[in-house]
């Protein structure tokens, strides 16, 4: 899996993420910070990148035009952030989440993360 962390993930997390085996960058390393979310998505379909976002009501209509049209993408990831904190300390969520789906093909997925059962 390659995952592009939108602009509201910290460098760190794409740190862990790549720690555990998962190909991650932020926006901000590929220097999009501040980009609409078309271009972040364009960007990642042509890097083959799923995002990882919290931003569902842009990137679920991104997606759906996208695929309406015929087109293909790498997936979305969504973490609704009534499920998943970016502080620190909800880190550890986050990355449990993403671990439980790295293995599934997203082609054209819009993914909404789900907490593990036992946290």
């Amino acid at each position: 899996m390659k995952l592009l962390l939108d602009e509201m993930y910290p460098r760190a997390l794409a740190d862990a993420l790549r720690a555990i085996g998962i190909d991650s960058c932020t926006v901000s390393e590929l220097g999009l910070a501040g980009r609409s979310d078309l271009d972040l998505f364009e960007t990642a379909i042509a890097q083959g990148y799923a995002v990882l976002t919290e931003n569902v009501s842009d990137f679920a209509q991104i997606c759906a035009e996208h695929v309406t049209a015929g087109h293909h993408h790498p997936g979305v990831l969504i973490a609704l952030s009534t499920r998943f904190s970016r502080r620190p300390s909800g880190r550890s969520t986050l990355i449990t989440a993403i671990r439980a789906i790295s293995s599934e093909t997203l082609d054209d997925r819009l993914v909404y993360l789900q907490r593990a059962c036992q946290e």
